[in-house]
């Protein structure tokens, strides 16, 4: 049987990145019919405001254009992660604080780890690129000249989840001919092979397609609900299970930072995203170390105001993945497929990966389909492991001791099998490219080497000759005369989206007139 009707359950960010990632993949497919059946009930979790950089590939290929993104999204610019207080307090300023910015560590491709590790008692490791300081000085990435999805400093963006969906809908409707049903998807049935067969809404209608992608939320309707496939439970490992979220307005003229500020407490850590109108702000607990009431003082206390004026959003997080993402004839993306505290802004990332592999190896033969499954799901599997492996190693390697949360999350959290080879490798060897052997280490040597330097991560140091010595350090410096020329060419975040906005403005006017 051929598949000639997909349906999409569920809106929100995945919902719609399937739909982009599908139609643009299936467009040369006659037949085939894509409808996202969106509940107008049910609102999206909505949490992932942050991306990594891989988001303006997909931007692109989905032919949205980035004014279009920035001008209707809220968004701001981001090239990279500050965090605060993930180390043990010390009386150094400025030591318990580090970026994991979207850079390369190599700079002119050059591995200088071995002169860092020698001169680690004073040293960043971050000063092998300019982010750090041009991000402190609240700089733009993109100069005005900047063409489209480039700039001299690698970025990504923050954006409201929420319009972000409206836009990739939009997108998917007037561009790539996807189809929209509002509906509220109460019930499924399997047929006699197992497979889904129907759809009941809410008003009791039957809806029947030929393949059924779930984006129900933690609700995993198709793939939790009716097909059971068994879920990985991670909470061992990561020991966050519990956010409490608002959205704080800003002044038009307030300072926008281009970073994600990630800012550890005694039972977690609490996000700081700046959009253009506003902060979304969230704080993580694990609510076996940290009552809920304790994490509201926590947050009025970080923001300043009493906890009479906040009406936080509680959102309950359980940190795990399903064993398949594939099954018969549905696969789950975003919550419905797992989730992990959004520490380096994984949700909308692997979301995004996982629709695309999905999309770039979809079958429409069914019978010639189960290849294709096998091979994905052992994909999506090994890149769950990897991400999981990836935020636990901000806590595991951390020497904060103050609270049975960071005890139970340094001493007793049981680490996956690579994770604990690479660290014990990395006690000896600083990390290198060949120790990442699979592409689908979505976190890979560039991501680790900033966060395990940053938390001052303990590597026998590398002997070096005099000329090594000699061109690292030419190295450093150079990059260091390249933050100087940057901080002077580039303009202030808030500055640059001002102009951006207004010039985008004037030009929608006038094309209006």
């Amino acid at each position: 049987m051929t598949v000639k009707s997909i349906a999409i359950i569920g809106g929100g960010t995945a919902g719609w990145l399937a739909a982009n990632h599908l139609a643009v993949e299936l467009r040369a497919e006659t037949g085939i019919s894509i409808t996202v059946i969106e509940s107008p009930e049910i609102g999206i979790i909505g949490v992932g405001e942050g991306t990594v950089p891989q988001i303006r590939k997909s931007l692109q290929k989905f032919g949205i254009s980035e004014a279009e993104l920035l001008a209707t999204c809220d968004a701001t610019f981001k090239d990279g992660i500050k965090f605060v207080d993930w180390l043990a307090p010390t009386s150094a300023p400025g030591a318990n604080a580090y970026y994991h910015p979207f850079a390369s560590p190599y700079p002119s491709g050059i591995d200088v780890t071995s002169h860092y590790l020698k001169h680690a008692d004073w040293m960043a490791f971050e000063s092998v690129c300019e982010v750090p300081a041009l991000a402190d000085a609240m700089k733009s990435p993109k100069r005005v000249s900047s063409p489209p999805f480039e700039g001299p400093l690698n970025y990504a963006y923050h954006f409201n989840a929420v319009k972000f969906g409206q836009l990739l809908a939009k997108n998917a409707r007037d561009k790539l001919g996807v189809l929209h049903k509002q509906a509220t998807i109460v019930d499924a049935r399997l047929n006699a092979q197992g497979e889904v067969d129907v759809l009941i809404t809410q008003d009791g209608e039957r809806l029947q397609y030929d393949f059924y992608v779930d984006c129900s939320g933690f609700h995993s309707l198709i793939l939790g609900k009716l097909l059971k496939v068994p879920f990985v439970d991670k909470s061992a490992h990561i020991l966050t299970d519990s956010a409490l979220a608002v959205q704080i307005p800003t002044a038009d003229d307030a300072p926008i930072p281009p970073y994600t500020l990630a800012k550890a407490h005694s039972a977690g850590w609490l996000w700081d995203i700046p959009l253009t109108n506003r902060r979304g702000v969230g704080f993580v607990y694990a609510s076996q170390h940290l009552s809920e009431a304790a994490a509201l003082q926590g947050l009025a206390a970080y923001l300043g105001v009493g906890e009479d004026k906040l009406s936080p959003r509680k959102i309950p997080m359980r940190i795990g993945y399903r064993e398949k993402f594939w099954c018969k004839n549905a696969v789950a993306l975003g919550l419905a497929q797992g989730f992990v505290e959004p520490l380096e802004a994984t949700s909308i990332f692997v979301t995004d990966f996982a629709a695309e592999l999905f999309a770039r190896n979809f079958v429409p033969d069914k019978a010639q389909m189960s290849a294709a499954a096998d091979y994905c799901n052992k994909v999506v599997s090994y890149t769950w492991e990897r991400v999981m492996d990836f935020v636990q190693l901000h806590y595991c390697i951390s020497d904060r001791r103050d609270s049975d949360f960071w005890r139970r999350a340094t001493l007793e959290a049981p680490r996956s099998e690579v994770l604990s080879e690479r660290l014990a490798l990395w006690q000896q060897h600083a990390p290198k490219k060949s120790d990442f052997f699979s592409r689908f280490d979505l976190f890979d040597v560039d991501n680790y080497l900033f966060v395990l330097y940053g938390m001052r991560f303990k590597t026998r140091p590398k002997r070096m000759t005099a000329f090594e010595e000699q061109v690292f350090a030419h190295e450093f410096d150079k990059v260091r005369q390249h933050t100087l020329q940057l901080g002077a060419e580039l303009m202030p975040q808030r500055e640059w989206l001002d102009g951006f906005l207004a010039a985008y403005r004037a030009s929608a006017g006038s094309a209006g007139r």
